[in-house]
């Protein structure tokens, strides 16, 4: 029997709303994993995210064996009691670093050799070792570890990702897991859609728990990703979680759920927040616009976030100002809620068969925003 059960429980078009049972818990898709590199979705603490609804996090291999380091956590009794985190946590390989960092590293089939990005010591990252720091983290779902090339990537290095892409995949497989643990594989192929079709075949035909869509909002431009995305997630594996890997602006959600997505992660909602950037349902609004000084009025009115009921655009504005550490609190939670928000109507209008409707009316309200 599989440690992962998908069962979807219903479509409209492409989207799918679906529930997730793992060993140790479940979730209800589509959903938006919020991203707890080090071991903390910053500024918030885990009473909070579970307040929200949340319950699967991210965290990240590369980063956590770094610091505080894998025998820290190991000892600590691995990563959910670390951070004293109760439900599930999908781990990333390491891959995207080997994209944002590869300035520090050297690549080749056997793996990745990188000089730390804190204090410059030599390290080597391999399918074999990143599959060990993800078990010794106890991770529910862990990504397989993956090449991920930049956008503007030329034909060739593209096809030469995919590929190691597919033999690490391989030997990530053959690495023995924790009873508990899923694993999930990752198609790349730049914004080529042949590529993308023939890496998709590969990777689908090894026997992953789960798939994902990785190397998308790299630097290509935002169109081009959804047209990949529209094109090649209909096509990953009918029965198993359709997980498109980094992208969080809500536009990009409500697409990319039509398009058959059931996972989300990205930094976006929290960074934005410390950023000054906050969500509303006409868009994003800067904080420390002097338009907002005396707006004694909530982020948005129509959202239902504890920060929306208690404060103002003037208060959040002064915080932000005065660099009061509040204000990354409020700030971040009002954003994750209005995304977790987000995609919990996502699931509901699937339900009801009114995906469509939902859609429109979300990018009417913006186009709305922007006529006024």
């Amino acid at each position: 029997m599989s440690r992962l059960q998908f069962e979807i429980e219903a479509r409209d078009g492409a989207a799918r709303a679906a529930r997730v049972t793992l060993p140790r818990g479940g979730f209800d898709t589509p959903v938006f994993m919020p991203v707890g590199t080090l071991a903390t979705v910053k500024a918030l603490e885990v009473g909070e995210l579970e307040a929200l609804g949340v319950r699967v996090v991210l965290g990240n291999a590369y980063h956590l064996a770094l610091r505080p380091g894998t025998d820290v956590v190991q000892h600590c009794g691995g990563l959910h009691r670390f951070m004293g985190w109760p439900h599930l946590l999908l781990t990333d390989s390491g891959g995207f670093q080997v994209f944002s960092l590869r300035a520090l590293m050297r690549i080749d089939d056997a793996g990745v050799a990188y000089r730390s990005h804190i204090d410059g010591s030599p390290h080597f990252l391999d399918p074999e070792t990143s599959m060990a720091v993800q078990a010794a983290l106890g991770a529910d779902i862990a990504m397989a570890f993956d090449h991920c090339p930049p956008a503007d990537a030329a034909p060739a290095a593209i096809e030469e990702a995919m590929e190691r892409t597919t033999r690490w995949a391989r030997r990530c497989l053959a690495v023995e897991r924790p009873p508990h643990q899923v694993r999930f594989g990752i198609v790349q192929g730049g914004t080529d859609l042949t590529l993308r079709r023939r890496h998709l075949e590969a990777i689908a035909a090894l026997p992953f728990e789960g798939f994902a869509l990785g190397g998308l909002s790299v630097g290509e431009a935002n169109e081009r990703m959804h047209e990949v995305v529209a094109e090649v997630a209909p096509r990953l594996p009918e029965g198993a979680p359709r997980y498109l890997m980094g992208v969080g602006r809500p536009e990009d959600l409500v697409r990319a759920i039509g398009a058959g997505v059931d996972m989300f992660d990205c930094v976006m909602p929290t960074r934005n927040a410390r950023n000054g950037q906050l969500f509303t349902a006409e868009g994003r609004i800067v904080i420390s616009n002097a338009r907002h000084r005396l707006e004694d009025r909530p982020i948005d009115e129509g959202c239902g976030c504890k920060v929306c009921a208690r404060y103002s655009r003037a208060y959040l504005r002064h915080l932000y100002v005065a660099r009061e550490l509040l204000y990354s609190r409020l700030a971040t939670l009002h954003n994750v809620h209005v995304v977790v928000e987000l995609v919990r109507q996502a699931r509901a209008a699937i339900r009801c068969g009114r995906y469509a409707a939902f859609a429109a009316e979300f990018f009417a309200r913006r186009a709305a925003a922007d006529r006024g």
